[in-house]
């Protein structure tokens, strides 16, 4: 919203007079007003010292003594009185009569108390107190940032007069003592590497306030920074000391006690504690296991749900999940303890319904009326006539029926009570979708911490304790599904010779995992062969070939692609796969398989699928679609860029995207699945070719910071391929990718063999996109490492390449690469030449990406020439567009360059603040750049007197630049030896 259309308050209905209901005030800022959200005249200074000193009264009379007071202290002019009544008269013409009324020898303003900002500010502020006691820490920081946010500068911003003066520093103390809330609640819910920046920004501008010192080294010691930590402590004592002459107060003491004792409580909040167990009694159900383990959050839903169906209308829940999740032993379980709410009786069926022959209605009608005491010559023969007596028994009983193992809704409904007080547990692998007005519930897997519970409840303390790693493992084998976890630790308890170890080797194989799987008459295998069994042959296919993928999830159009079947087609077959429990829907458009449920789908696919053929031609229709897909998504980033049309042809035509933005969110939607699918091809021959350029089109993702780990892996494997089958074009393009993940790990030297390597492989193999490529990137790493002229004459050839292919890109990337090797060589103007040339170029083909860097580049040559408010409108151009295409580390990397920006016009405290941000964020050249960034952090720190920090901050920089061999070594010793000395 515009400033100038009024504060920004909530609408809230009250009794108003005309004229009075429209009028909005603000004093958290400059004194305004608006009318149906018209600015105002609020008249000369002292005017509007009038104006707020009515306002902060809250509707109270103000005298015109008190006024002139206000407006001017113990020094009146002489004719204040009248200058008083003067501008009474002037404010009522512009608000109103209603509004600003005379009694008493005095004035008042009467408004709605939402009218003010301030009003609002306190009544959310108060809300969120309410909320923080509440528990609800998540809608107190809400709370208390729509406070903070009705703030707009200085409040009562240039108001004269004592009155207004006093108002100033105590608003402006209140929303420090907000800020300090708001940030206290940021640590309580986890959120202390992004409070770092804030803090440090805020100790800077209030170094006497001791609660923000305690908040840094509360949120410092939470991201793992002790040292820096103590330092503040240490730096905040010193200067209490010289300004002061005070120590630090107690709770400041306490908590630098606590960090230097390592407190591990100081790492996250108090946990709330846990419910206590609901007493369990037996019943007609089956026994409850003694080993019953987790699932608390389904026990207190389906126990609150059975609790309502006492004196209301009959409660219905509704269990749901893929077999051996277990479904029933839950169901029984909170049926036990569920009783006391049912004393007239329980009754329990297996139903049947996942085999061939499931149990009919009427068969289990008639065992549920004998055992509610109807003899037999009086249960009639249909099957309405014996659910009509059914329900007409249970009439003003309060009784649970459990129904487990439901074929579907209409085997069910028969079944139902149809009275107050009684309810029915459903348990299925069918979602009773179609069962009105029944409380639905997914089971999942459980999770680690209970898989691990339950495993060793079962094989027993001792065993595990002494092999708590593979113990994680087996259950992690196990897909923590609680069948396969009880048979697990079943057949390890039966075996005594066996360790925890032996039995996660075996479980390690995963062609074997599945026969591992089974004692006695329980087995995974047989729970999974039960549900496949039902399908139709089309959804059986499906479900063969949709579980080859490695991906961590599926689209729909991926799936559809893979199945080779229009979209509408395919998520009919996925839904029923959903609706039977074998597949799981992870979001809209989004389908997974259970670990388990996975490898019984790639068994069936090697023993049922027809021709066997098949299950490549699926793999390589999903490799053609990422690629296609993904060029796509390259070429709309990066207009003009040759890349695409060197890549391998697909036979999919890719998707289409309306916009930039939809095919960014598409491409970081599936980094994950793009990468295992280049993974999975890069294990054979076949589809290496499609993934090694399938990495090549995605190198984004080794730049974003959340997938850099990912995409490195699969480079890395990619290349290994590559070299092993001897493909000398496939290699090269491989080995250009690792050059880029090597030059964002900072790892120069690795980079530039490769990009040699890469470059000799491309020439052989008359490959010209990788060779200029090869050149750029071994003038970003000769630049790196000081080596100027050599960097210059690469970035020439790569220049050179780019343009006789016609990638203007390229070309444009050259250029700014070479302007910061100008800059590096005192050649700063020419450098800063070079830059804008880039821009134009990148400005002229429409390429949102790369024009950040370009901006980046000229950022650097700027502050280098001491151009810093001009660097600093660059960088921050460039930081915008880096955010806005998901650029993490290069985000950080700006960061960076602010900070040195800032730090080079003497504003310490902001070039602290980014200097912060970059290192929570990451920073392109790993550890290297880390560690220049902790020297500009110590830099700044020093600047702003905290000495003890920005030594910690050094010492930091120096182990890194020690560790890697670079160096900028030499300056951080300079840097810490004067301190040393002086120590």
């Amino acid at each position: 919203m515009d400033r100038d259309s009024g504060p920004r308050v909530p609408e809230q209905r009250a009794p108003a007079q005309s004229g009075v209901s429209e009028l909005r005030f603000s004093v958290l800022g400059p004194v305004r007003a608006w009318r149906c959200g018209e600015s105002l005249p609020s008249g000369s200074p002292q005017q509007r010292a009038l104006l707020a000193a009515l306002l902060l009264r809250d509707g109270r009379t103000a005298t015109a003594s008190e006024l002139i007071d206000a407006i001017w202290g113990e020094d009146p002019p002489s004719q204040a009185l009248a200058a008083v009544r003067t501008y009474a008269s002037r404010l009522r013409k512009v608000l109103s009569v209603n509004a600003l009324v005379s009694e008493s020898g005095g004035y008042a303003i009467r408004v709605r108390r939402d009218a003010l900002d301030l009003a609002v500010a306190q009544e959310l502020a108060a809300e969120a107190e309410k909320s923080r006691a509440a528990g609800d820490r998540g809608q107190a920081r809400l709370l208390i940032n729509k406070s903070l946010g009705l703030w707009d500068g200085e409040p009562l911003a240039n108001v004269p007069g004592p009155y207004a003066e006093n108002h100033r520093a105590r608003l402006e103390e209140w929303r420090l003592q907000l800020l300090e809330t708001r940030l206290d609640l940021d640590l309580e819910v986890g959120s202390h590497a992004e409070a770092v920046s804030e803090l440090t920004a805020l100790t800077a501008a209030h170094p006497l306030r001791e609660r923000l010192r305690e908040l840094l080294m509360l949120a410092l010691y939470r991201s793992g920074r002790q040292a820096e930590a103590l330092a503040v402590y240490a730096d905040t004592r010193r200067l209490l000391a010289e300004e002061l002459g005070v120590d630090p107060r107690p709770e400041l003491a306490r908590l630098q006690q606590r960090i230097l004792q390592a407190d591990a409580e100081l790492a996250r909040p108090s946990e709330e504690p846990a419910p206590a167990p609901q007493v369990t009694r037996p019943a007609q159900l089956p026994a409850t296991v003694p080993d019953f383990t987790g699932r608390a959050s389904f026990v207190r839903e389906l126990g609150g749900q059975l609790a309502t169906a006492e004196g209301s209308v009959m409660a219905v829940s509704a269990l749901a999940g893929i077999g051996g999740v277990g479904k029933t032993t839950l169901a029984v379980h909170v049926a036990h303890e569920a009783r006391p709410h049912f004393p007239d009786g329980q009754l329990y069926v297996d139903l049947q319904g996942a085999g061939n022959r499931a149990t009919e209605p009427e068969t289990v009608l008639g065992a549920f009326l004998r055992a509610l005491g109807t003899p037999d010559s009086a249960i009639p023969e249909t099957l309405d006539e014996r659910a009509a007596l059914y329900r007409s028994t249970l009439d003003g009983r309060r009784i649970l029926v459990l129904l487990d193992n439901a074929r579907d809704a209409a085997q069910i409904r028969p079944l139902l009570p149809g009275t107050a007080g009684c309810a029915a547990l459903v348990t299925s692998r069918v979602r009773m979708v179609d069962l009105a007005g029944a409380h639905l519930v997914d089971i999942d897997v459980m999770s680690p911490e209970e898989a691990l519970q339950l495993f060793t409840r079962i094989v027993g303390e001792e065993r595990v304790t002494s092999e708590r790693k593979d113990a994680l493992d087996v259950v992690a084998a196990c897909g923590f599904l609680p069948l396969a976890i009880r048979i697990a630790a079943s057949r390890l308890a039966a075996r005594r010779t066996w360790t925890v170890s032996v039995l996660a080797a075996k479980l390690a194989d995963e062609r074997r995992r599945l026969d591992e799987l089974q004692a006695g008459d329980l087995a995974v295998k047989a729970t999974f062969e039960l549900g496949y069994g039902q399908l139709e042959s089309a959804q059986a296919r499906a479900f063969r070939l949709l579980g080859l993928a490695d991906g961590p999830d599926i689209s729909l159009a991926a799936a559809a692609a893979m199945l080779d079947l229009p979209v509408q087609e395919t998520e009919d077959l996925l839904e029923a796969l959903v609706d039977t429990s074998l597949l799981e829907s992870a979001a809209p458009g989004r389908y997974r398989y259970h670990d388990l449920v996975r490898l019984y789908a790639r068994a069936c696919a090697e023993r049922d699928e027809q021709p066997s053929q098949e299950t490549e031609f699926a793999l390589s229709r999903l490799l053609d679609f990422y690629l296609a897909t993904t060029a796509k998504v390259y070429a709309s980033e990066r207009p003009g860029d040759r890349l695409v049309a060197h890549l391998e042809p697909t036979g999919h035509a890719g998707l289409e995207f309306t916009d930039r933005q939809d095919a960014q969110d598409w491409f970081y939607a599936e980094a994950h699945c793009l990468l295992a699918c280049a993974r999975q091809a890069a294990g054979g021959a076949e589809r290496l070719r499609p993934a090694v350029d399938l990495l090549w089109a995605a190198q984004d993702l080794a730049e974003s910071g959340a997938n850099s780990k990912v995409y490195e892996a699969v480079a890395f494997a990619a290349l290994e391929a590559a070299r092993a089958v001897g493909d000398t074009r496939t290699e090269g393009r491989a080995r250009t990718s690792v050059t880029n993940v090597h030059l964002v790990a900072g790892r120069y030297e690795e980079a530039d063999e490769e990009a040699k390597q890469a470059a000799v492989l491309a020439r052989g193999a008359q490959d010209p996109a990788p060779v200029y490529w090869s050149d750029n990137d071994r003038g970003i790493i000769a630049f790196i490492q000081g080596r100027n002229e050599e960097a210059e004459a690469h970035l020439g050839r790569a220049r050179e390449g780019s343009r006789a292919d016609g990638n203007l890109p390229g070309e444009a990337s050259a250029l700014c690469n070479l302007s910061r090797i100008h800059v590096a060589m005192g050649r700063t103007a020419q450098g800063i030449a070079l830059a804008e040339q880039g821009i134009a170029m990148y400005d002229r083909i429409g390429h949102p990406l790369r024009l950040a860097n370009a901006r980046y580049a000229l950022g650097v040559a700027l502050t280098q020439a001491g151009r810093h408010t001009e660097a600093l409108d660059q960088l921050a151009e460039a930081l915008d567009r880096f955010e806005a295409n998901r650029q993490r580390l290069w985000e950080g990397t700006t960061h960076f360059r602010i900070a040195q920006a800032h730090l080079s016009a003497r504003r310490a405290a902001r070039a602290a603040q980014h200097a912060e941000q970059a290192l929570a964020i990451g920073c392109i050249g790993g550890d290297r750049i880390r560690a220049n960034v902790l020297v500009t952090l110590g830099k700044a720190l020093d600047s702003l007197g905290q000495t003890d920090r920005a030594r910690a901050c050094w010492r930091e920089a120096l182990l890194l630049h020690e560790q890697s061999g670079a160096p900028e070594a030499e300056e951080v010793r300079e840097l810490l030896t004067p301190l040393s000395g002086a120590a």
